[in-house]
Parts: C-alpha cells; sequence; structure tokens
C-alpha cells in the first residue's frame, strides 16, 4: 500500500479541483466533472455505505476476517473498497470497529488511505449511530450524554446544540463524520418498541425545537447529521427490525404531527435524512414502505418539503423492508423511490450487483445514479474531506472525553432527572437517617461503552456521595426466590432503591414486597416513564429515561439532594387501569421545593 505522504500528493489534484475561493464547498461544475470521469462500477460503489468486521482496515483479528468473508466475501475494509469502490462504512460495536478513540481513529485513516489510493480514489464517508442514551456505537472514554427524550425532559435547546457540538468534535475527532441522529420521530405511542426514549418526547413542537438544536450543533462541528426516520415512525408497536409496521395517521395528522420535526431539521440545514421501513398508507396507497415509495420520498420529502439534501436508507438488512421484495430488488427500488444512500444490505454482492444490472439494463438510468453521486460528493466536500481526509492521534486526546466535556455531560444530565412521586417529602434522603441503602432491580445489558451495570452504578455514585449502599441485582424478571434474597436484604437497610425496566408482573411483585417491609422504597424508572403508573404503592420515583452511567449518576445526586429535579415528563404518562386517562400529563414534574 502507497505511504500516507505518497497517496496525499496523488489526491492534492483533486482536492484542489474542488476547492472554491479557498473552502471546501465545490460548485456543481466541478463535481459533476469529476463524475463524469468516474466508471459505472465506482458510481454504484459510491451509493452503498457498509458495514466491515474488524478493529484494522488492513490487519483485522482472524475471527473478524473469516466473518468478512463468510457475509462479505472479503477479508479486510480494504479488499471491500477495492473491490466495490463503496462510498461509506458504518461502524458498529459488534462489529469490534469501536475498541478506543485511538483505535477508531488508526481504523478511519485505513480506510482512507485504501479508498484514496485506488484509481480516481475518493474519500470514505463514515458513520455510525451515536444517538446517546440506550443507541451508542463509541463508549468510554468518548463522552456519553442523556438520550433524546432525557434532554426532552430537560427541555433546553442550549443543550441539545451543546451536546450535538461536543459529541460533533469528538465524533470528527476519531474520523466518523456522519452520525444517525438525532431521532426527529414524535413517540406518541407507550408501546413504542423501537423507538420509545430515543425520542425527545410527544410534543412535535418541542421535538422539533430540540432536533434543530442538535442538528445545529453537530453540523458546526463538521459532522453530518441525520434526521431519521421519514415520515415518522413515533406512532408504532411493531419493530421494523422485526416486521413491517403500518401508520394509521392520517394526512392532516402527519403534517401536524410527524412532519414538524422533519421541517425543522430541513430549515437547519440538515445534511442527511434517513428513511423508515414503515407503511404509511395516508402518504402512500400502494403498501409499499416508505424506504421504496416514490410518493414519499421524491413526492413529500423532495418536492414539497423542499429537501434536496442526502436520503440513507435505514438498514436494508431489517425485516420491515424485506417483507415484500428479495434483496436483489431493495435497493434499486430505494434509488427509483429517491433514495441515495444504501444502507447496510444483507449481502453487498447481491446489492451492488443487482444496482449494477439496473443500470444496463435500463431500468435505472446513470444519469439517476448521477444524481445520487452529486449529492454524495457535495456532502463530502462540505466536509472538506477531499482536502482532509485523516485525523490525527493528538487530536483525539487533545478531544476525546476531556474533563471539560464530560463536566458538560454530568451538568445536562442533572437537568434531566424527573421526580414524579414524593410521598412526606421522603426525597431527598438524608445520610443522617438513611445511611445504608440497598440498591436493587433490573440490569439489562449496559448500553454501548457505559459500565453498567445499573445497580452498581446507582449504588456507587451513592456511596461517593456519603451513603453506605450494597448493589443486589434482581434481574428484569425476579424469581420468587430472588425476590426473598431481596426482602432479606431490605430488613437490614434503612431505605431501598429499586430500579424499574419495562415494568413486568415479577418486577412489581418486588416492589410491592420491598414497600410490605416498612422500609422507605424509591423506584428509579431507568427506561420508560410510564413505568411509574404501576408503581401505585411507593413513596418516591424518579425517571432517567436511560441506564447509562451520566444518565444514573444524575439520579443519585437527586436521591442525594446535591441536585435539585428539575426534568419535566416530555410525554404523558397513563393510568394502568385506564389508559384513556393521563395519570401525569406532559410537563409533570415535582421539585424540592414544594
Amino acid at each position: 500500500m502507497p505511504s500516507r505522504r505518497t497517496v496525499l500528493a496523488a489526491t492534492a489534484g483533486v482536492a484542489a479541483s474542488l476547492a472554491v475561493g479557498g473552502t471546501a464547498h465545490a460548485d456543481d461544475k466541478k463535481l459533476r466533472s469529476l463524475i463524469s470521469r468516474m466508471t459505472l462500477e465506482e458510481k454504484v460503489g459510491q451509493l452503498f455505505v457498509m458495514r466491515v468486521y474488524g478493529h484494522s482496515a488492513t490487519a483485522p483479528d482472524q475471527a473478524d476476517i473469516d466473518a468478512n468473508l463468510k457475509e462479505i466475501g472479503v477479508r479486510t475494509a480494504a479488499e471491500m473498497i477495492a473491490r466495490y469502490r463503496v462510498g461509506g462504512i458504518i461502524y458498529f460495536t459488534w462489529a469490534h470497529n469501536t475498541r478506543d478513540p485511538h483505535q477508531i481513529a488508526d481504523l478511519s485513516n485505513g480506510i482512507q488511505e485504501a479508498s484514496l489510493a485506488q484509481p480516481r480514489g475518493l474519500p470514505v464517508l463514515i458513520s455510525t449511530d451515536q444517538e446517546h442514551g440506550i443507541v451508542c456505537r463509541v463508549g468510554e472514554p468518548a463522552t456519553l450524554f442523556p438520550g433524546a427524550m432525557a434532554v426532552g425532559a430537560g427541555g433546553s435547546r442550549e443543550d441539545a446544540r451543546t451536546l450535538g457540538r461536543i459529541a460533533g468534535q469528538e465524533l470528527k475527532a476519531i474520523g466518523i463524520r456522519q452520525n444517525y441522529s438525532p431521532v426527529a420521530d414524535v413517540n406518541v405511542n407507550p408501546a413504542n418498541p423501537v423507538i420509545g426514549v430515543r425520542s425527545f418526547g410527544s410534543e412535535a413542537g418541542a421535538v422539533a425545537g430540540l432536533v434543530a438544536a442538535e442538528v445545529a450543533g453537530y453540523q458546526g462541528s463538521g459532522v453530518a447529521a441525520t434526521a431519521k426516520h421519514f415520515p415518522g415512525h413515533g406512532d408504532t408497536a411493531v419493530d421494523s427490525h422485526y416486521g413491517f409496521p403500518v401508520i394509521t395517521h392520517s394526512r392532516e395528522l402527519w403534517e401536524k404531527l410527524d412532519a414538524v420535526p422533519f421541517r425543522a431539521a430541513i430549515r437547519a440545514g440538515i445534511d442527511s435524512i434517513m428513511t423508515a421501513h414503515i407503511q404509511f398508507p395516508a402518504l402512500d396507497d400502494s403498501g409499499e414502505p416508505a424506504t421504496l415509495s416514490h410518493p414519499i420520498l421524491t413526492g413529500i420529502l423532495r418536492g414539497e418539503l423542499g429537501y434536496d439534501g442526502v436520503v440513507v436508507t435505514d438498514s436494508l438488512g431489517m425485516e420491515g423492508v424485506r417483507t415484500k421484495y428479495g434483496d436483489d430488488r431493495v435497493p434499486v427500488l430505494a434509488l427509483k423511490a429517491g433514495a441515495d444512500q444504501l444502507l447496510n444490505p444483507p449481502s453487498l454482492d447481491v446489492a451492488w450487483q443487482a444496482v449494477l444490472r439496473a443500470v444496463r439494463d435500463g431500468e435505472l438510468t446513470e444519469a439517476r445514479l448521477d444524481e445520487s453521486v452529486l449529492r454524495i460528493l457535495r456532502l463530502k466536500s462540505r466536509l472538506r474531506l477531499f482536502e482532509k481526509p485523516y485525523v490525527s492521534q493528538g487530536g483525539v486526546t487533545r478531544t476525546v472525553g476531556t474533563p471539560a466535556h464530560l463536566a458538560a455531560a454530568d451538568r445536562i444530565a442533572g437537568r434531566t432527572t424527573t421526580l414524579l412521586v414524593n410521598e412526606e417529602r421522603l426525597l431527598p434522603l438524608s445520610r443522617r437517617t438513611h445511611r445504608r441503602l440497598l440498591v436493587v432491580g433490573a440490569d439489562p445489558a449496559s448500553p454501548s461503552g457505559t459500565t453498567g451495570p445499573p445497580t452498581g452504578v446507582l449504588a456507587a455514585a451513592l456511596t461517593e456521595l456519603g451513603f453506605t449502599a450494597t448493589a443486589l441485582s434482581t434481574g428484569t424478571a425476579p424469581t420468587a426466590a430472588v425476590v426473598d434474597r431481596a426482602v432479606a436484604a431490605a430488613r437490614d437497610a434503612d431505605a431501598v432503591i429499586v430500579g424499574t425496566y419495562n415494568i413486568t408482573a415479577a418486577q412489581r411483585t418486588l416492589v410491592e414486597q420491598l414497600v410490605a417491609t416498612g422500609r422507605p422504597v424509591v423506584a428509579v424508572a431507568i427506561r420508560n416513564p410510564y413505568d411509574v403508573a404501576q408503581l401505585s404503592t411507593v413513596p418516591a420515583c424518579l425517571a432517567t429515561y436511560s441506564w447509562t452511567d451520566v444518565e444514573l449518576r444524575a439520579a443519585a445526586r437527586v436521591i442525594a439532594g446535591r441536585t435539585a429535579p428539575r426534568g419535566r415528563l416530555p410525554v404523558p404518562v397513563q393510568r394502568a387501569d385506564d389508559p384513556a386517562r393521563v395519570l401525569y400529563p406532559v410537563g409533570y414534574g415535582l421539585s424540592y421545593g414544594r
């Protein structure tokens, strides 16, 4: 492989030809000239954003080589780029791309070097899902912020902008230049299994303001933000990873609800918008998923909303887009509908060959491909990838997980914890009267890159605040024996903290039996705030909206009285016995002053 210096020299001419007035914003004439020199195969490659296993572009571990051979037919990222000339690569934790920030930077540089070494080599647009909260790919020591619904509870657009700015700076430092965030879905369905706390809330205007603020933060830092999932995935009880959701909103309701945050994102200059694998009959009654719908992507998004940025599909490996068509038809239909980037197909070879064949057979024109390639290259140019494709290890050290960034995350988290119940002013707990604490409850797998488990994080944080806290994991479905063990341990404590997670009957039994001991019980809903509707016997209840370390530490500070609860519900909580009635409305939240 040529040296970095050789590659840079070889691509200097392309970068210079694309620089306009000393900026990275190329005019279309120069980009079109570049496209005219590309082969059809290179154009097809630019449309794909693909996964690849391994921590290194050229020397991954053997297990990752084996996975690449099985799924992609290549050994390494460098080989995939050479064969398919992909325009984008997506990083995943499970693909072993994100061990630590310095390794990620090396991987990003290796990917760029491999691509720029090709004939007419172009920089790669590296992406990931760094939503924060429950969906993160880059973990500690990078700065991890509260998730969207927690930010919604804080209600501060400035906090959302700060989150985007700092998270964007850190992503850029490690070579990730397109982030699939923020979620612009308005979550109006408490049973939503796929969006939920990934949404800022249920009020379209509030969601829109936070989406626009986060977009400004990310893009001001040089990272392309991505509003998702168009035309709106907030009202479904089906997960599109495993099924095919149908949204039954009328066109009028869509305009008033789902469309509002996407319009705000477009006004904010959003660089990319991700499609949803959902059926939306009021917008297209053909039965097609939105990802494959020309009326939705071209008619509404491009035509009515006036969006001319990059449209990226949600993962083409998800069941919601594979229910009607084979994996060879989906990418072709997505392009015909108006998509630009084809994300993570199950088989890159099948999808790549299908698009190539569609052009050669006349189903797709080369001019149609040129439209999408132009949008993709515009974005790469705007991000200055033609001029500065590489990152430095010094930049990683100076930027990622700095004390100032971590402190900002803690401050933002401190404004999100929501106090929902506080009978007889049980909270804050006093170290004098409630020094010995038992922390029990659900311990779901910790979100990527955080330490976990939740009971341990809470107990450690409370101990640091001067309590003597003991952790006892009882799981999401505690057995009778586990409940008995927790009840016995509670008798030796001055108070009990119990974490609930999408509360189940077994969790409810645990809480009720802990309350029956007579010990003060504080429930912490560590995911959905809706849990409080089934916790009628607890004297105190908090909502954190996620179980990442930063949110759990914030909850501990509220329990200890070091921070006043300031969060307000960004979604309504319905009664458990009568879902048609609201138990706690949007905006509800107690403070310690009353």
